[in-house]
């Protein structure tokens, strides 16, 4: 435990009322989770303040109130309740929350030597990457992300692509505590914007690309603000590696304070690609090329596409600075599988099924674009949409689908609270926009049962959408539901059928 002095450390603040030599044994910006004489944050969220809420707290057992602007607290005897409780005043208070936290877990990431990842497409898959890069080579290694956080043989789901900063240092001292040397972690616009990964320093990184995105209420006010988010990161690490081939880098890193480096596709990148090729055997894809610059070997990819190769030579422009030899980055590469992005599943020698995350207009496109290039006898692409959301987003995909497929398969996603067959409507109106044969097949699992069964020789079937996800989520419930799971099940079956 630490007295609030202590917890402050690095802080301007003002002590509006009590005593800064308490002792805090918790600290929550939850009134759920409040316990007796823990300190609060006054947390301003996008649909409730949490200094209206300092009351509910105090009753509940707090008294250290972190605020930036006054609160009331409960008394009857006026300024003689107020005087039972610390209260904080700071500039911040999401900032604050940044620092006290690692403050109170013993600046865990000081020990952990920390990787960031951002940008609008391949953090997740970059991350995995770089994780499997580095234990390969004998790292223990952590990873924060999307999917979910990793901690030696723990898995936890993610609520947040980078967590609130008190979950955040919390995990980071798990993470030291287990032995953890190295935490690979995605870094979104809204952590940066929400000062979640303050309190530490980056020991490297990474930017991967970016395109108008998280853009409305409650994420980014606009294009502008998105990159300068972004390049937040570029001011709170040591050494910043970025795509030397996106053409907005250097406005997203604008400001930066720390060491850059480039990868690429060109020579004029310090890391580079050259003799990119795909691949293709028998029902597995991937892209083969050699590494240039500041070093100089062939890689192997286990996944398809262009992206994949920037995915991987962002990857080994992480791993070069912890002096990994080129056949433990050969090896983890060509071996590399990524849950849900274009994650390729066994069930023919004849053709190819692959599962994506793909779920939006942008990266349904660029996903049957990579395939495409593959030259299949046929491309098959099974998607819904989710309820709930956008009907422009459906048409979009139902068009791109039926343009750049041979054959779509239209299915149910997370339908939510609507009725899947009006969202199958919805799709089918943009596929009758182009001259894509489909069918329509509402059943998830009847649908991959369907793309299973007709697979040709030569096909590459993609079952887009749910990617990493087990869940559906109908009528405000969430039922178990892996695309895996089906298809083994359907496998299972087919063979119980003869």
């Amino acid at each position: 435990m630490k007295t609030i002095i202590q917890l402050l450390k690095g802080l301007t603040y003002e002590v509006v009322a009590g005593r800064e030599d308490l002792t805090i044994p918790e600290i929550v910006n939850d009134t759920r989770k409040v316990t007796e004489g823990c300190l609060f944050f006054c947390i301003i969220g996008a649909n409730r303040d949490g200094h209206d809420l300092a009351g509910e707290a105090y009753e509940k057992g707090a008294r250290c109130f972190i605020v930036s602007k006054d609160i009331i607290l409960p008394d009857a005897a006026g300024e003689e309740g107020k005087g039972q409780a610390t209260v904080i005043k700071v500039e911040d208070t999401r900032y604050a929350m940044a620092f006290i936290s690692a403050n109170f877990y013993d600046n865990p990431g000081d020990t952990l030597k920390v990787i960031g990842v951002t940008g609008t497409k391949g953090k997740t898959t970059t991350a995995f990457l770089v994780k499997d890069i580095l234990e390969q080579a004998g790292y223990k290694v952590g990873l924060i992300g999307t999917i979910e956080t990793i901690i030696g043989e723990k898995h936890i789901p993610a609520a947040n692509t980078t967590p609130e900063s008190l979950v955040l240092q919390q995990t980071f001292r798990e993470m030291v505590d287990a032995g953890i040397q190295i935490c690979v972690m995605e870094v979104s616009s809204q952590g940066l914007k929400l000062h979640r990964t303050q309190g530490f320093t980056f020991e490297i990184g990474l930017f991967t690309n970016i395109e108008p995105d998280h853009i409305g209420p409650n994420e980014h006010a606009d294009f502008a603000e998105y990159m300068m988010c972004k390049g937040l990161l570029f001011k709170q690490c040591r050494k910043g590696i970025i795509n030397g081939d996106d053409p907005r880098s250097q406005e997203v890193i604008q400001g930066h304070t720390c060491e850059i480096e480039t990868y690429g596709l060109t020579p004029d990148s310090d890391l580079w690609a050259d003799s990119i090729r795909l691949i293709r055997d028998g029902g597995r894809l991937g892209v083969a090329f050699r590494v240039e610059g500041k070093l100089s070997y062939d890689v192997e990819t286990g996944t398809p596409g262009t992206f994949s190769v920037y995915n991987a030579l962002a990857a080994i422009a992480i791993c070069r600075h912890f002096e990994i030899s080129p056949q433990v980055v050969q090896t983890a590469l060509k071996e590399a599988k990524v849950k849900g992005r274009i994650e390729p599943v066994k069930v023919s020698d004849d053709f190819t099924l692959l599962i994506d995350y793909a779920h939006n207009a942008m990266s349904l496109e660029s996903l049957l674009k990579t395939l495409r290039a593959y030259e299949p006898h046929r491309l098959v692409c099974l998607f819904g949409c989710g309820g709930n959301r956008s009907k422009l987003r459906r048409y979009e995909m139902g068009e791109i689908s039926g343009k750049l497929a041979d054959l779509t398969i239209i299915t149910s996603d997370n339908p939510r609270d609507e009725d899947p067959m009006d969202i199958i409507a919805d799709i089918k109106t943009g596929i009758g926009k182009t001259d894509g044969a489909y069918v329509e097949i509402p059943d998830r699992k009847e649908a991959i049962r369907y793309a299973i069964r007709n697979g040709q020789p030569g096909d590459i079937v993609v079952l887009a959408g749910k990617g990493h996800e087990d869940y559906q989520e109908i009528k405000g419930v969430k039922y178990p539901m892996d695309e895996r799971v089906l298809i083994r099940e359907i496998l299972e079956e087919n063979g119980q059928e003869g």
